[in-house]
């Protein structure tokens, strides 16, 4: 139970994080709300974080605390319009279907060239 509440809170900041970084992208908003829903989107993004994840209870709390405020502060800047095209960009985004076989040739590219790579240098480093 608690696990589906935390999953649907993370589904929905996800889905804001979207609306913003949509947002963000639209010409008719204003350069200082646009610097500010950047930085709050590579922010949420990033896997730096101003107190690290390790740290027992204070290092989630920047995620819990900064990024949700972020969020809701760009949201409360932005005109309604361009949120709400914002947020059916977001939409769509989400309910794109996954392509098993599209990720399946990914990792098939990345580990060829893992291996390639590897045979390389051991040749040019090993023997």
């Amino acid at each position: 139970m608690i696990f589906e509440v935390l999953k649907q809170k993370a589904n929905e900041l996800k889905k804001q994080t979207l609306t913003v970084y949509f947002a963000s992208r639209d010409p008719k908003l204003s350069m200082h709300i646009k610097i500010i829903a950047i930085l709050v989107v590579a922010y949420a993004l990033s896997p730096i974080d101003l107190i690290p994840d390790f740290i027992p209870i204070f290092g989630l709390l920047d995620d819990i605390i900064i990024v949700p405020l972020g969020l809701a502060l760009i949201i409360h800047l932005t005109p309604p319009e361009i949120i709400e095209a914002a947020q059916i960009k977001a939409l769509q985004s989400t309910e794109r279907p996954t392509s098993y076989i599209a990720a399946i040739i990914f990792i098939f590219i990345w580990l060829t060239i893992l291996l390639l790579s590897d045979q390389w240098f051991y040749h040019e480093f090993i023997t």
